[in-house]
């Protein structure tokens, strides 16, 4: 073999540890040892996956009386979507693929749990044929025509 056929290899390497390694306890205390600047954030719960906190407001609000809660739909509402949609022959899970919510949403509404929302409640008086809102509740709905 001659000397030409052996080509220079050059390996690259990254001065300085990796971003798992620069984190580490070991590694911050060296850096300080060295007397380099460590910039440390502590970041709001992190690494856990706390979504929903309980604050003050809302413990405050469970301890107050029955002034502060959530309107709920009222049981007559849930008992005229349940005979519109018996009526119609569905079930809560067509009724609710016809509107594109979840089944659950239809249960929560029909035993009164959920917090009305009136597009849902819209949706659903459309499907099943009956107001679910305003004075006249249980009432046929009649088709108003589309202004143009």
């Amino acid at each position: 073999m001659a000397e030409s056929d052996w080509d220079t290899v050059t390996v690259l390497r990254k001065k300085g540890p990796t971003a798992a390694q620069a984190k580490s306890k070991q590694a911050i205390a060296a850096a300080q040892r060295r007397g380099e600047d460590v910039e440390t954030s502590k970041k709001w719960s992190a690494g856990q996956n706390k979504q929903h906190l309980v604050t003050k407001n809302t413990s405050k609000l469970d301890r107050e009386t029955e002034e502060l809660h959530h309107d709920r739909v009222p049981l007559e509402v849930g008992k005229y979507i349940q005979q519109g949609r018996q009526e119609k022959g569905l079930t809560q899970k067509d009724l609710a693929t016809k509107i594109n919510e979840k089944p659950q949403v239809i249960a929560d509404y029909e035993c009164g749990k959920a917090i009305p929302n009136n597009q849902v409640l819209g949706k659903i008086e459309r499907v099943i044929g009956l107001k679910l809102r305003g004075k006249d509740i249980g009432l046929p709905l009649e088709d108003k025509p589309k202004k143009k």
